[in-house]
């Protein structure tokens, strides 16, 4: 299987640099691009100038972490809801792997806010690695 691009949806959550480490070591490795991924579900709450200035400089942070390890490195900005807007890029852009976190939710607190990896994974139009938040820690450790 050849790798020429890898995306790799983040959230910010604590897990992120790590997942993002273990991608860009990935891609790196495979000489693919990696493509970060946020997307910015809808909220109730306003956005702001100031949020989205947080929302770039963390994403310029990831990329900056991502480069370092050598992956060459682009990002993307969606709005919607994360599993499909992250499954029609893949599409879109041809993706040859999805590199996703998995916050490891169980029971009812998957029952009710669902689980956007669950999904990804099982629409995907390509290969996924779903990865556990807690074993990209000892990863980046080893790496």
């Amino acid at each position: 299987m050849t790798l020429s691009l890898i995306f790799c949806p983040i959230d910010f959550s604590v897990a992120t640099a790590s997942l993002v480490a273990y991608a860009a070591t990935l891609a790196a490795g495979a000489k693919a691009e990696l493509r970060l991924l946020h997307v910015l579900q809808p909220q109730p709450a306003l956005a702001t100038d100031s949020s989205d200035l947080a929302l770039a400089s963390q994403m310029a942070h990831h990329r900056a972490a991502a480069e370092q390890l050598g992956a060459h490195v682009t990002t993307s900005l969606l709005r919607g809801e994360a599993a499909p807007e992250i499954v029609a890029a893949a599409r879109r852009h041809a993706a040859d792997l999805i590199v996703i976190g998995a916050h490891g939710q169980t029971g009812l607190t998957r029952f009710l806010m669902g689980s956007t990896a669950e999904a990804v994974v099982r629409t995907a139009p390509c290969a996924t690695l779903l990865v556990n938040a807690q074993s990209t820690g000892e990863f980046r450790k080893s790496a």
